[in-house]
Formats: structure tokens, sequence, C-alpha cells
């Protein structure tokens, strides 16, 4: 029996670790996704800046932002974080990739002009402190707040892999850091019109979508944490949503390649939520609202409102990360072919939350650093591109070195 103990902590343990490289490897997709989309003179910050944050969410996370969410700490010997075969300490790093996702999502909204010390500092609140609030409420049932949702509605807020947790959090924390920050320089002209920005490359865009996708399966599948736990349904309808976004941005974008690869990450970003317990032609429903919004959103932002996300993160993460944690109280429902266990009131409550504690998080954090040592790049800075004013060197440098 014991032998037969071990086996299964191992096989976690490799299980979960898997997950961790899977969702790793994702944060190569946002480095990519923004480098194609970002123009030429911005290329080498994209990349600088998401690998960056990612060592400083590992830094606030292990010290500060995992203790707040889960009352774990890892100040003990060696030899007792290894018991297990160190599930716990691999399960640290499996959240963690989650938990970095939120700078990189915000990353891609503020784009272009944000300074770039004032940002890791404000990596290192948001995902020491802010992000985790809200993931311990969500899945550690922290202040009691599952257990009274539950008590009302019946069921408490669910969120399988982190559809309001992780993307609506990241993307309503954006969307307060945009805000904040102001349009780039020359975005909109004296009468409100819109100067295009094109991305820079359409096939790093694509790349960066591509890597996105394939580790997505990684984050959602991987969420059940144990071997015993994964299920197929979540791999299935991760497929179908991804396609239904695909296919709903290819139509509402009228063949724009940028909509296209936004359209999948739009569908994943919706099922996490209910990737477990909705039926495969629900996800596929799921899926395919999250493309047709993420369009809709992303051109209301950038012409209508003036709101100049470069990415939009607050359409593909915010809007569609809030759908996905409402349709999870929809298609969830077993009236709907769903597994049940959940309630769409429970849904809307903890959605609501989420974004509450995002904005308010986010607007204080970035409201702060502007106040105190201020986020936007000088403008002569601006104009040059933070390739060459922060990092000194291009992403093709034109001459070559003459040893």
């Amino acid at each position: 029996m014991e032998n037969l103990g071990n086996l299964q902590a191992g096989s976690d343990t490799l299980f979960i670790l898997l997950g961790a490289i899977m969702v790793l490897a994702m944060h190569a997709g946002f480095a990519f996704l923004e480098l194609g989309t970002v123009r030429k003179k911005n290329q080498v910050n994209a990349l600088v800046k998401i690998i960056t944050d990612f060592a400083i969410s590992t830094l606030a996370y292990f010290f500060i932002g995992y203790a707040i969410a889960y009352g774990v700490t890892f100040f003990n010997s060696a030899e007792e974080l290894a018991q297990k075969n160190g599930y716990e300490l691999v399960k640290f790093f499996f959240l963690l990739t989650f938990a970095a996702a939120i700078p990189a999502i915000v990353s891609g909204g503020i784009a272009e002009r944000a300074r770039f010390n004032p940002q890791l500092a404000a990596t290192a609140m948001l995902v020491g402190f802010i992000y985790p609030l809200f993931e311990g409420i969500a899945w550690n049932g922290r202040f009691g707040i599952q257990d009274s949702l539950e008590s009302m509605f019946g069921a408490p807020f669910h969120d399988f892999a982190g559809s309001v947790v992780v993307h609506g959090v990241g993307g309503w924390i954006a969307l307060a850091a945009v805000l904040l920050l102001g349009a780039r320089r020359g975005r909109y002209n004296k009468e409100g019109r819109v100067s295009a920005h094109p991305p820079s490359s359409i096939p790093f865009l694509a790349l960066g979508a591509w890597i996105l996708t394939v580790g997505w399966f990684g984050f959602n599948v991987m969420s059940a944490q144990t071997v015993t736990g994964i299920n197929g349904l979540v791999a299935v309808n991760s497929l179908m949503a991804m396609v239904g976004g695909t296919l709903a941005a290819l139509w509402a974008g009228k063949n724009d390649p940028g909509f296209v690869h936004n359209g999948p990450l739009a569908g994943l970003v919706a099922i996490c939520a209910g990737s477990d317990i909705m039926h495969p032609l629900g996800a596929l429903i799921v899926g395919g609202v999250a493309g047709w919004l993420f369009v809709v959103m992303f051109t209301l932002t950038q012409n209508r409102w003036k709101i100049d996300d470069v990415l939009g993160v607050w359409p593909l993460h915010g809007i569609c990360g809030a759908w996905g944690g409402i349709a999870a109280g929809i298609f969830g429902l077993e009236a709907l072919g769903g597994r049940g266990g959940v309630s769409f009131m429970s849904q809307l409550s903890g959605t609501v939350l989420g974004i509450t504690i995002a904005l308010a998080g986010g607007f204080l954090v970035y409201g702060v650093m502007k106040k105190l040592v201020g986020i936007r790049m000088e403008p002569e800075d601006e104009f040059m591109g933070a390739d060459l004013s922060i990092h000194r060197i291009s992403a093709t440098p034109e001459r070559e070195s003459g040893w």
C-alpha cells in the first residue's frame, strides 16, 4: 500500500509539473503575441517585459501571494518540502504560472508607452496582493464568501480554470491601467479620428496565438491537479470553444488576421470556468459568443470610446472572462446538457466580485504609481520607441558589429 501511495504521489507530481511547464510556455505566447502586434520600435521591450514580469511575479507570489491565497509558506526544511515527492512545491509552480499571467495580460494593454521600472513595481503589488485576494476567495474559500453563496443560491461560485479568477481579473486590472495611462501619442487626432497603428508582424502575432492555444490545454485540463481528477470532457470542451471562437471571429472580423488569431483565445478564455461541467455543444456556443464579443468590443473600444488598449486585453480577457464566468451558470445546468452543481446567481455574483476587486486594485496600484513616480514614458522616448530608449537596441539592428 505504501508503494501504491508513493506511485500516486509521484504521478500527481509529474502530472501537475507537466501542466506547469505547458502554462509556462504560454508566456512565450504572450510575448510573441505582443511582439507581433506592437510597432517595430517596441518589439524588444515586449519580449523583455514578459520574462522580467515573470521573474518578479515568482518572487512576489512565493514570499507573499501564495500565503495570502492558500495560507501556505515554504520556510520549512527541505526535507519537509520534499514530502509526497514535492507535490506542494510543484503545485505552487503550477499556480504561479497562472498568477504571472496577470502582468502578462496587463502588458498587452499598456504597450508602447508605459515606463519599464514602475511596471515591474506594479507587477509585484498585483501578484503579491491584489490577485491572491480573489484567488483565495474563489479557489480556497477565504472569508466565507463561497459558503455564503452556497447557502443563498445552492451552489458556490464555480471557476474551474480561471475565466474570472485569472483572465477576468487581469483584463479589468488592465482596463484601469490603460485609462490612467492614456492613449499612445498620435493614436487619435484632434478631430477624434483614429490613426492606424498596424501590427508589425502578423507571423509573430500568429505564432504567439498558436503557442497560447496549445498551452491552454495544460491550463485547462491540468487544473484538475491530480491524475485521478483528469477528465477528457475538459479537453474536448476547450477544443470546441477554441473552434467556435475562431469561426465567429473570422465571420465578425471579415477575415482580418488579427481577429482570426485572437478568436481561439477568446473562446478558450470563456470556456475556462465551465470546461468541466458543460456539454461540448454548449462549449461551442460559449466560444462562438466569445469570438464575436471580442471583435465587437475591440472595435468599440478603439474606435468609439477611444480607449487605446493595444492588444485588446480588456475585451479578450476582461469581457470574455466575465462572459465565461456567467456562461458556466447557464450551460453548466443539467437542463442544457451540463453536469449541474452550479447556480446562475452564484456565477453572476462571483463574476461581479472579481471585476470589482480587479478594478479597485488596478486603479489603486496604478493610481498610486502614477502619483508617486509616473507610469508614462517621456514624449521623446515614446517617439523613439521603447527598444532604443529603454534597452538601447532595436529588434533588427541595421549595422553589423565590426568584430
